[in-house]
């Protein structure tokens, strides 16, 4: 037999032996530096409502989300869990809450089901476009597990700065809530802690969580691997805390009252499209701004300004973002996420927490207080989910409904549009691994891999596409408060253990369920219950662990 020469040797040993031995292995072998497959950047603002930002009808100035969006597409029938963590957990993993052991919150174990993280059945969305050859990096609030062996580094991301937990303060970091540069603890309580890539700049969690996404945006640079960053502000969730520059642009703006403001909005709303023509707004529970005191107005008004400058400093950042992607020549081939976790918050009660007769003289003791010094209470919480009912830990409209826009140059035909099928969380990992040509794992680190209910979006980016139903049922359930949408037909209800507290909705006509048709139609209630019901115990919402509520 005719010898190899050594340079034959050498060329298949260096190159097709490598190739041959990952084919074997079943690894991807797409180029990294494949054109095709274009970075991923997903940005999650947190208890933020559907209509706060100007691209959806919102009074709060908001240029640079408006610019992804006239470059993008909007979702009007996008929906989070309704809750912090759970939606976090979904957004990672493609499973429902409660699939993936995260059906509350991460403070106590309640069981399968109701764990404090995200379980080993589950892979995230870094894992999968880790070993799909991505670059994979984190900045700001984690919120789905905060022991070790459940943190970001321990779920796929090679690169991360933030907080494992909740986030109490904008200004500096309380007990409870260290800051980690990937496994390293980098700052513990501290009244003033250090902005180590600014020393010149005050902290704000904002701003911080910003740096550290330029940061590994520059460290990306030099590697050939396209990126999969994901940014996750803790903007605009209470305590009420933002730089005096951006409160001073707000002065005045709310004067008015939230009355005033929901009807600005949902005329808006109808103008741009965002909502059908006859919509009309729910009954509010709150007081009229007329019947308040002139000191309470003013307190009031205060804390919405407040809250729209926490929203407004985020979008400056987000502009950061943008801008970096430009200057680099990736913003085209990069898409862009952006939603929020769930609906603006009602918590506090009506007016907020650390109601008084002090107006803005009480700002500083806010901020040297932080935690549950501060929020913006129901009735503007209700401003902000306009025209929907209800609030975040809800699933109702209201908690549960999310602005959604992607924004990908190379991949979204006809931009500027809107696109009214529904979709969900869940839809948010299958659309990642379809953009990035990965496979979503049936096993993983040995563990076998739960199923995603998850679709792509991919196929909106390249139609356009008007339908307003979709043929799929979407679950919800938080707190026993639940809800099933198959098509047209939504049935939702504040405590699932009462077989006659379930409300049925035309969501398609009657989006601000207002119109409760359940005694009209109980077969239709019939099936949508027990379609609930099979879910919730094949999807460990059920059986209900003894306590079902926390506050946080």
């Amino acid at each position: 037999m005719k010898k190899f020469s050594t340079k034959w040797t050498v060329w298949f040993c260096g190159w097709l032996f490598p190739l041959a031995l990952l084919h074997v292995l079943g690894m991807q072998s797409v180029s990294a530096g494949d054109p095709s497959r274009p970075n991923i950047v997903l940005i999650m603002a947190d208890d933020m409502g559907f209509s706060d930002i100007g691209c959806y009808g919102g009074e709060i100035q908001t240029p640079n989300i408006d610019r992804l969006a006239a470059g993008g597409i909007r979702f009007t029938q996008f929906y989070n869990t309704g809750r912090c963590c759970p939606t976090r957990a979904s957004l990672m993993t493609g499973l429902y809450p409660h699939e993936a052991g995260l059906g509350h919150m991460v403070y106590r174990d309640r069981g399968a089901g109701y764990h404090p993280y995200l379980n080993r059945q589950t892979v995230t969305i870094a894992e999968v476009l880790k070993d799909a050859g991505y670059r994979t990096m984190m900045a700001g609030k984690w919120h789905v597990g905060h022991e070790k062996g459940q943190w970001p580094t321990d779920r796929g991301f090679e690169h991360f700065y933030g907080i494992h937990i909740h986030v109490d303060s904008y200004f500096k970091v309380l007990p409870g809530c260290p800051v980690y540069h990937n496994d390293r603890l980098v700052i513990d309580a501290t009244e003033a802690p250090p902005n180590t890539l600014h020393p010149d700049q005050p902290w704000y969690t904002t701003d911080v969580f910003t740096d550290w996404s330029l940061k590994f945006l520059d460290d990306a640079a030099d590697d050939e691997r396209p990126f999969f960053l994901y940014t996750a502000y803790n903007s605009p969730h209470w305590p009420l805390e933002a730089p005096d520059e951006n409160i001073s642009k707000c002065e005045g703006r709310y004067d008015e009252g939230w009355d005033q403001l929901r009807r600005e909005k949902l005329e808006r709303m109808i103008q741009m499209g965002v909502v059908d023509a006859d919509t009309t707004l729910p009954d509010s529970q709150c007081p009229a701004w007329a019947d308040l005191s002139a000191s309470d107005q003013t307190e009031s008004a205060f804390r919405r300004e407040i809250y729209a400058a926490q929203i407004e400093r985020m979008d400056q950042n987000i502009g950061r973002i943008i801008e970096k992607l430009d200057q680099a020549g990736r913003l085209d081939n990069t898409l862009i996420l952006f939603l929020s976790d769930n609906g603006c918050c009602a918590e506090g009660g009506m007016f907020g927490y650390r109601w008084n007769e002090n107006t803005k003289g009480n700002h500083d003791q806010w901020r040297n207080q932080s935690g549950r010094s501060s929020s913006m209470g129901e009735a503007w919480s209700n401003a902000s989910n306009t025209p929907f009912r209800l609030h975040k830990r809800w699933v109702h409209e209201g908690g549960i409904a999310t602005p959604l826009i992607a924004h990908w140059p190379d991949g979204i035909d006809q931009p500027d549009r809107w696109c009214r099928r529904p979709g969900h969380v869940v839809d948010v990992l299958v659309t990642c691994v379809d953009v990035a040509g990965a496979k979503y794992p049936t096993q993983f680190d040995g563990e076998a891999i739960k199923p995603t209910p998850g679709i792509s979006l991919k196929s909106a980016f390249g139609s356009v596409d008007d339908s307003s139903t979709d043929s799929r049922p979407l679950f919800w359930e938080h707190e026993s408060h639940a809800a099933v949408r198959q098509g047209k037909w939504k049935l939702v209800t504040l405590n699932a253990t009462d077989v006659d507290a379930w409300e049925l909705y035309d969501i398609v006509r009657d989006r601000t369920e207002q119109n409760d048709v359940a005694p009209s139609h109980p077969k239709v209630v019939q099936r949508l219950r027990d379609q609930w019901t099979r879910w919730a115990r094949q999807a460990n919402v059920l059986p209900w662990p003894k306590d079902r509520t926390e506050k946080n």
